[in-house]
């Protein structure tokens, strides 16, 4: 019997995404992009789609200054013709192997205050938008009949509501529910989906929403890790995930990256003074 060893630098190495053909949604800037760049430097063929023409622009630029294999499309993923469109178009390049579900839009307002249109336009981007674009390449996956990767972009919002966000905690939440009912319905033909849950991350849509100083103070009181998430400490896991060498068995679960946010609180001053005790461990 032959034994092979394979080196331990090419095993951490190589996911096995060489030539596979990653559509990002919402790839335009922030996240999306972050992730789409990632992926280019596995090698993989990367379209990203957006509905933000000048974002779009300057993103595939960027992409094109790392490899040539990346392509562009402009879709509102809220609009099921459009979705229909830019999926074929998108097919056409190359049949696609991983869907980044990451488009998305978040504003801030009391559920008193929150209008029903604006409660609309969260759901029909951040939901209903990412059920159109995973069923349309879902059914692609399906007729060829070689399985696929669906990673939806979900949030600790969508685990852990969190005040003023009703209309964007509800949309997360039903990515996690939907990305459950994927895996069980798609599982059979070789299609793994599974969610990823971003804690508190300073993007460029949340320095739109959030006040100076805003992303400082949420950490030193909500993050154990002591500092906000980038941008780049997300792509790493959507890599592992949509790597059939290393992520083969899994399918239907929920992935926290937020410095340990959701593991528990940590204590502000007041509870410091109460517990001399705990202010001599935060010194």
């Amino acid at each position: 019997m032959k034994v092979c060893f394979i080196a331990r630098e090419e095993m951490i190495m190589d996911l096995g995404l060489q030539r596979k053909h990653v559509l990002v949604t919402g790839g335009a800037r922030g996240l999306g992009l972050a992730i789409a760049e990632a992926f280019l430097h596995e090698d993989a063929y990367v379209t990203i789609l957006d509905s933000h023409k000048g974002n779009l622009a300057s993103a595939l630029d960027r992409l094109l200054r790392i490899r040539s294999n990346t392509r562009s499309i402009w879709a509102n993923v809220s609009d099921k013709i459009q979705v229909a469109n830019a999926i074929q178009e998108a097919e056409d390049f190359k049949p696609i192997d991983v869907l980044v579900n990451n488009a998305g839009v978040a504003s801030d307002h009391l559920f008193l205050d929150l209008e029903s249109d604006e409660w609309q336009r969260i759901i029909n981007v951040n939901l209903t938008g990412a059920f159109l674009v995973a069923q349309t390449v879902a059914r692609k996956m399906v007729a060829r009949g070689k399985g696929g990767c669906i990673l939806n972009m979900s949030s600790k919002n969508g685990l852990f509501a969190e005040l003023g966000y009703a209309h964007y905690n509800a949309s997360k939440f039903g990515i996690v529910g939907l990305t459950k009912t994927m895996a069980l319905e798609l599982a059979k033909y070789g299609i793994r989906t599974n969610a990823v849950c971003p804690g508190y991350l300073v993007t460029p849509m949340s320095e739109e929403i959030d006040p100076p100083g805003f992303a400082q103070a949420i950490a030193e009181r909500h993050i154990p890790l002591g500092r906000p998430g980038a941008v780049d400490d997300v792509p790493g896991m959507f890599l592992f995930l949509a790597s059939d060498r290393w992520a083969g068995f899994v399918n239907g679960q929920t992935f926290v990256i937020d410095g340990g946010q959701l593991a528990g609180q940590t204590p502000n001053s007041t509870d410091l003074q109460r517990k001399p005790k705990l202010a001599s461990f935060f010194q």
